[in-house]
């Protein structure tokens, strides 16, 4: 049984990647959240629940039932309570890692219903049979902070996290362009750190540089003091990206980048950050977050925030961290890990592994 938080981006990709590879009819979904009937093209498979409060006993009955529970993020307070009275659940549980699940341990807001939900989340991920993600760091900190013991299984886990293998550095390419074009950020969430980013560029200011930042989603009024100080500093050269672009659109944009600057200080932005690098494209990132180990472990190249300093890499370089991606972040790879995990493997847990296609797997 996979439970999933609503989000368009990710359900419905994945359900359709699962009828896609693992047609055999074992799999059912539950989608909860903001969501109706409407949002959720109908499968025999699916069932949509906008509460879990609302919908206690369907969904304790699914879980119970089910041999393998997959919690497509750890969100829901509703679903840590769920958890927490049913303990015997927790060790078919297999808790897929995004990322905020995990460091809302560091909320900047620590008020009482944060406590509340970190006394029900530390019960519940204490007890949690496995653990899902590629990012070993992350691992470590759950055991660290939650004292997690659950079973580790490597897995790229989604669709978004897959470079498109059409995306690589072009062979023969064009003459000097000139002027470098710069991401900054992947949303107008304040954990972009963008305003310490602008400050780093500062001493570029004159140079011929274009500053693109995503702010079509996230916090709005972050965005409007963000634009106001990126004008103030860097008047047309910064471009504020207010409004979504289809996929294609967006991926087109990002062969015209030169630089890409994610200044998080957990791991976030990964999907950018693989489709970037598989482009060839530099990027520079925070060394003491979770996912630079791991990408450095895998041989890719990466630049630290702290030395910044506006050069792409060497021709030789970004086409090693190309190759490197394409061969790590593959529908191959997704195919086995998830196979692994559906099948009964027994993970990883503190050991290391080593994929298919010859990459070390572990960071």
């Amino acid at each position: 049984m996979h439970l999933f938080g609503w989000d368009k981006k990710f359900v419905l990709p994945f359900r359709d990647f699962i009828h896609q590879h693992f047609d055999d009819g074992k799999h059912r979904f539950i989608i909860y959240g903001d969501v109706t009937e409407k949002d959720v093209p109908a499968s025999p498979d699916t069932r949509v629940m906008p509460s879990i409060l609302k919908n206690f006993i369907g969904i304790t009955m699914a879980m119970n039932n089910a041999e393998k529970i997959i919690l497509h993020g750890l969100f829901s307070s509703h679903l840590f309570y769920l958890l927490a009275l049913q303990p015997w659940l927790l060790k078919k549980c297999y808790w897929a890692i995004w990322g905020g699940d995990l460091y809302i341990h560091n909320a900047e807001v620590r008020d009482w219903r944060w406590k509340k939900n970190e006394i029900f989340r530390s019960i519940v991920i204490k007890r949690m049979g496995h653990l899902i993600t590629y990012i070993e760091g992350d691992v470590e900190r759950a055991r660290q902070w939650y004292g997690a013991k659950g079973i580790y299984h490597e897995c790229i886990m989604y669709q978004s996290n897959l470079v498109n293998p059409s995306i690589m550095v072009e062979t023969n390419p064009s003459p000097e362009k000139a002027g470098l074009n710069i991401l900054l950020g992947n949303s107008a969430d304040p954990s972009n750190n963008h305003i310490e980013a602008l400050e780093r560029l500062l001493p570029y200011k004159d140079k011929d540089i274009k500053i693109y930042v995503p702010l079509s989603y996230g916090d709005q009024n972050h965005a409007q003091n963000l634009i106001a100080q990126g004008k103030e500093w860097f008047g047309e050269k910064f471009m504020a990206m207010t409004d979504f672009m289809p996929l294609e659109s967006y991926l087109e944009f990002l062969k015209s980048l030169d630089i890409a600057i994610f200044n998080h200080r957990r791991q976030q932005a990964m999907g950018n950050t693989i489709t970037l690098l598989g482009m060839g494209k530099t990027v520079f990132m925070q060394s003491d977050v979770s996912q630079w180990r791991f990408l450095s472990g895998l041989g890719i190249k990466l630049n630290d925030v702290q030395d910044l300093m506006l050069e792409p890499l060497e021709r030789d370089e970004a086409q090693k961290n190309a190759r490197i991606v394409h061969s790590y972040f593959s529908k191959a790879t997704l195919i086995k890990q998830l196979s692994d995990i559906f099948e009964g493997n027994d993970g990883l847990s503190d050991k290391r592994s080593t994929t298919d296609h010859g990459i070390q797997g572990s960071r």
